[in-house]
């Protein structure tokens, strides 16, 4: 099992999206968290389970897409580090891979 960490962009990240979400409806923000964490729980089991990010060009930097967003991840050994939480319309910043 891999330990995940996560960056503080990507806690950022995360509590940006769900603070826009709860400004119409506070349960689909709930709903949205705990989506995320459930795929940080799988990857944390299979962290080669998300796809390669094809901004990155980079086999360890991977992603799982939840709805409309997705959760960048990078694997450094037996640890699964959390980059960002992206939205899928935007293009992905490459300064949010590193």
């Amino acid at each position: 099992m891999a330990e995940v960490r996560w960056t503080p962009q990507a806690a950022d990240d995360l509590e940006a999206i769900t603070d826009f979400i709860a400004t119409d409806s506070p349960h689909y923000a709930s709903l949205f968290v705990i989506d995320v964490f459930s795929a940080i729980e799988r990857i944390q089991m299979f962290p080669r389970s998300g796809r390669v990010v094809p901004e990155a060009q980079s086999a360890d930097i991977r992603e799982i897409v939840l709805g409309n967003y997705r959760v960048v991840y990078r694997l450094q050994n037996d640890t699964v580090v959390v980059l960002t939480v992206w939205h899928g319309s935007r293009l992905l910043d490459p300064s949010r891979l590193t």
